[in-house]
């Protein structure tokens, strides 16, 4: 057991999980399970042809990992491919977009900081212009 409150060992079978329907979220850290953390730290699996459409984080920095598959990643107007061993720097208010084009589950990890901020930690954008026809 944790003597002390303030680290944490967290295996892949004790993380949190939420499931979507479009998605999977295994979390590792967040103020939920970490008292006084200023980072949320979650590992994605986006299934084949899903997304997390446009979106910003109004005051939270955010950096991607891809363990596996294949994303478009937009960020603002600019779409790159990101596989394996990709990363994604975010600073905060920026909009972006993860797209699932592979025929595989896309394995991701995001850190987001800080887990805690006044207003909505996200802000979907993918029914505004110009982000609602941009992949058209």
């Amino acid at each position: 057991m944790n003597s002390n409150p303030n680290w944490r060992f967290v295996s892949f079978e004790e993380t949190i999980v939420e499931e979507f329907p479009n998605k999977m979220h295994h979390w590792y850290s967040s103020p939920a399970m970490v008292k006084d953390t200023n980072l949320l730290f979650v590992r994605c699996r986006m299934y084949p042809g899903q997304a997390h459409k446009f979106h910003c984080h109004p005051k939270m920095e955010e950096i991607l990992y891809v363990l596996s598959g294949t994303a478009e990643q937009w960020v603002e107007k600019e779409k790159r491919i990101m596989t394996t061993g990709h990363s994604l720097y975010l600073p905060a208010n920026v909009v972006h977009g993860t797209y699932n084009i592979g025929a595989d589950i896309l394995d991701f990890l995001a850190i987001l900081s800080p887990a805690k901020s006044e207003g909505p930690g996200t802000v979907d954008v993918s029914d505004q212009e110009p982000w609602r026809l941009l992949r058209d």
